[in-house]
């Protein structure tokens, strides 16, 4: 998929520089024989804050796109998901973030399979409530997995 091509082109340039990169989005579609919309499509939905990623775009001046893979503790990661769940979440939602923490090596496989147990069907609550509930079951875990 070419998705995936882009995404290791850019992770291999990332580890080439020491966990930033600078790149040209229009030179690199070009490289790649893709429009350059591809390339941003990438960078939005796999360089993301939630995965540790900084994006830094600048326009004007053939214009470039920074990535700077920040480099982050155990328990900064985690708060940092802790902040971004918010007072409500769905259930793809926190599944998504917990295979985040996880392919980040900050859970192991057995509290992945303890966060999707706590966080999937929440059947005991009214409709209405089951976000409020999971994101407060999810940032309470996230919290006692601080070291």
């Amino acid at each position: 998929m070419l998705a995936d091509s882009i995404a290791k082109l850019i992770e291999e340039m990332l580890e080439s520089g020491g966990g930033q990169l600078e790149l040209k989005r229009n030179e690199m579609a070009n490289q790649l024989g893709c429009v350059p919309s591809q390339i941003s499509y990438v960078i939005t939905s796999r360089f993301t804050p939630e995965r540790g990623y900084i994006i830094e775009s600048r326009r004007g001046g053939g214009g470039c796109i920074r990535i700077i893979r920040k480099q982050m503790h155990k328990n900064e990661y985690l708060m940092h998901f802790f902040y971004a769940i918010g007072d409500s979440i769905e259930e793809n939602e926190a599944m998504a973030y917990a295979s985040n923490l996880l392919d980040g090596d900050f859970i192991t496989p057995r509290e992945f399979a303890l966060i999707r147990a706590a966080v999937t069907g929440i059947t005991s609550v009214p409709p209405a409530a089951k976000g409020m509930v999971r994101a407060d079951i999810f940032r309470h875990i996230l919290l006692a997995l601080m070291e």
